[in-house]
């Protein structure tokens, strides 16, 4: 039921915006009008005249006819100037009785801020130099009933902005324009890893009967008609080397939703947006490329420029990133050298004098991640590259060549937030299972982020997987940081709110 439902079933007074508003409307169809029209012949939009006319002289009149429609932001002098909105841009309308009937001028009296009209008319150059419609006829094409925000400044409370996003649109270029930058973004993921990659394009389940391809804390849903739980995937890699087994392309991926059932933070959502992609033949130094030349590509392609104001700082993504590893930016950051230490107590031992907490179970490799997140992230502004992590904590990357306590996994940090993760891909089957089997020793001591044991996976395995690389990209977070924006919930449509409860 709409919040004024029962409003207009009650006694209106017109110092009621709404009951003002809805008298307007009646008052339309009183007229013979439906304040609800089902079409209208618009001929041209706001910002295709603007571009079309913008050599047109300070003053000058023509006859070209046309036809636009679009919301109402701004009315002056009773009506006779009226800005008019559509999702390319304004554009003014001049109403007067020159060119308009009493008829037509009388209409006028029903419109109000907000409302969508059809206007057509003539287009000229004002006096002061403000390209218009010099209208015929003005139609009702859609009744706002509820009053846009005073001034056009927005919601003034930030959390109001996401729960009526299209209020805030309405009012807010600014959130329109991010987003739109968001989806040229996704645009240029795509073109850059089909032409440039020659990758092709999958779709993989969103419901997963096993947990596995991230450590992430899963959402489980139940099938009624199969009477069996799901989890909300958290990542498809998985099903995307199944597709490289199979033989389907030598270059596959995938942007969609993954979910994990975590915190909401200026960073998290819990429902978010990755692409992945995985290519034969290549290992993570090849990622590593990919994941320069992509956003640089997409930097030029959407903002024609590599050079970004983040927070308080600039972020330069052109040129080779910086390559270190995760044991050697520790040791820069700490003093503590943790490839020297082989025992995992004492791994836990120097963590502990680092003033970072770890569990008193953790192995080598997690003691070396907890350091590296809590005293080494955050400081990782310009593009980096952090190369060779633990084997503890990567369960799908093939062990380092030349160093079996590593992996050839990396991940890229800007604005001290990874925005993207690679591996060269463990093919060994045994390997594969040994780790799998890590993994459920690990859920059934507590840990609900790890991964369950994939059968089918490891069968899949034993066909043959290629050498391969694989690579996934978060690409919310890369649209906070192309555009410039303080929150991942300025980057996505809908983001996720916590329920206004009573």
């Amino acid at each position: 039921m709409s919040q004024h439902a029962e409003k207009t079933a009650a006694p209106e007074t017109l110092t009621d915006p709404f009951a003002a508003r809805k008298a307007k409307m009646d008052a339309v169809r009183a007229a013979g009008g439906n304040p609800y029209a089902y079409t209208f012949g618009r001929t041209h939009r706001a910002g295709d005249l603007q571009t079309k006319y913008a050599d047109l002289a300070t003053g000058v009149e023509t006859e070209d006819a046309v036809a636009v429609a679009g919301r109402i932001m701004a009315m002056r002098n009773n009506g006779m100037f009226i800005d008019l909105m559509d999702a390319t841009g304004k554009i003014q309308v001049f109403c007067h009785k020159d060119t308009m009937s009493p008829e037509a001028l009388a209409k006028l009296e029903n419109f109000d801020l907000g409302d969508i009209i059809g206007v057509k008319g003539t287009i000229r150059r004002t006096p002061r130099g403000e390209l218009s419609v010099r209208a015929a006829s003005a139609e009702m094409l859609t009744k706002c009933l509820l009053p846009l925000p005073e001034k056009y400044h927005g919601l003034s409370n930030i959390e109001q902005r996401y729960r009526q996003r299209y209020v805030d649109l309405i009012v807010n270029e600014e959130a329109r324009e991010v987003l739109r930058q968001r989806s040229k973004i996704t645009t240029a993921i795509r073109e850059y890893l089909t032409d440039v990659w020659g990758g092709v394009e999958v779709e993989t389940p969103m419901l997963h009967p096993i947990l596995g391809g991230a450590t992430a804390k899963p959402f489980i849903t139940h099938h009624n008609t199969l009477d069996t739980d799901f989890y909300l995937r958290i990542a498809p890699e998985l099903y995307l080397k199944r597709l490289i087994v199979g033989g389907l392309a030598d270059c596959v991926f995938e942007i969609n939703r993954n979910f994990r059932n975590e915190g909401i933070s200026p960073r998290h959502n819990p429902e978010f947006t990755m692409v992945e992609l995985y290519k034969t033949y290549t290992d993570v130094s090849d990622m590593m490329d990919l994941t320069e030349g992509l956003v640089q590509f997409v930097a030029k392609k959407v903002f024609a420029k590599e050079e970004f104001v983040v927070g308080e700082h600039t972020v330069n993504v052109g040129g080779k990133w910086r390559r270190q590893s995760m044991c050697s930016l520790v040791q820069e950051a700490t003093g503590v050298d943790f490839m020297a230490i082989i025992d995992a107590a004492e791994a836990r031992a120097a963590v502990k004098k680092l003033g970072v907490h770890v569990e008193p179970s953790a192995k080598w490799g997690e003691c070396v991640a907890a350091v590296f997140e809590e005293k080494v992230e955050e400081t990782l502004i310009q593009p980096t590259h952090v190369t060779d992590f633990p084997l503890d904590i990567s369960p799908l990357a093939k062990p380092h060549r030349n160093n079996p306590r590593l992996t050839e996994r990396s991940e890229s940090f800007m604005r001290g937030w990874e925005v993207a993760n690679m591996f060269t891909e463990l093919n060994d089957p045994a390997d594969q299972r040994a780790r799998f089997m890590e993994q459920v020793a690990a859920r059934e001591a507590g840990n609900d982020e790890a991964a369950e044991f994939d059968e089918d996976y490891v069968t899949a395995l034993e066909y043959g997987l290629p050498p391969t690389g694989g690579w996934g990209m978060g690409v919310d977070r890369l649209c906070i940081i192309l555009t410039g924006s303080a929150n991942i919930r300025d980057v996505i449509n809908f983001p996720t709110l916590k329920p206004i409860k009573g």
